[in-house]
């Protein structure tokens, strides 16, 4: 039982990591010596340095995706946290319902905003010189993991 739950809480945690870093690193689009993430765009030469990094545009869908990562975030630690809430005062036999509700709205937070950049990025449509990067491949994969998660912890139920 003890390796379930430490399974689950490594699942949980690595989740959080892929939501973080897919969040913050600038590596959303890349090609052309530029590289752009959710906060801003990077220009780098051929060296690998930084030269220029301007705020990203205001776009409104690009503050729909700013947001919905964000939430995916604020709901992954709500779930972690109740998480760890419920498992010390859950009647014996109980389920993780309002931890796998939070885990099920992260993942599908990472889904909305990931599909609205897919559709939304202008730079990919119009040039083929870039390519998407690492850190937007992070969020399609923490994707599957949240929603497995969510659903791992619908089903859990806490023994003694």
């Amino acid at each position: 039982m003890l390796l379930l739950l430490l399974g689950i809480i490594v699942l949980h945690v690595a989740v959080l990591v892929l939501l973080f870093v897919s969040t913050i690193v600038s590596q959303w689009i890349v090609g052309n010596g530029h590289s752009t993430d959710l906060w801003q765009n990077c220009s780098t030469s051929s060296s690998g340095n930084v030269h220029h990094c301007f705020p990203s545009s205001a776009n409104e869908w690009l503050q729909s995706v700013q947001a919905t990562m964000i939430l995916s975030i604020i709901f992954s630690v709500l779930s972690l946290f109740g998480f760890f809430c419920q498992l010390f005062t859950l009647t014996k036999g109980g389920r993780f319902y309002i931890t796998g509700f939070f885990q099920i709205l992260a993942g599908l937070c990472v889904m909305s905003a990931a599909a609205i950049y897919t559709v939304r990025h202008p730079e990919w449509h119009l040039n083929s010189d870039y390519s998407y990067g690492f850190a937007y491949i992070l969020a399609w994969v923490a994707f599957p993991l949240t929603l497995l998660s969510g659903v791992i912890y619908v089903i859990l139920r806490k023994r003694e």
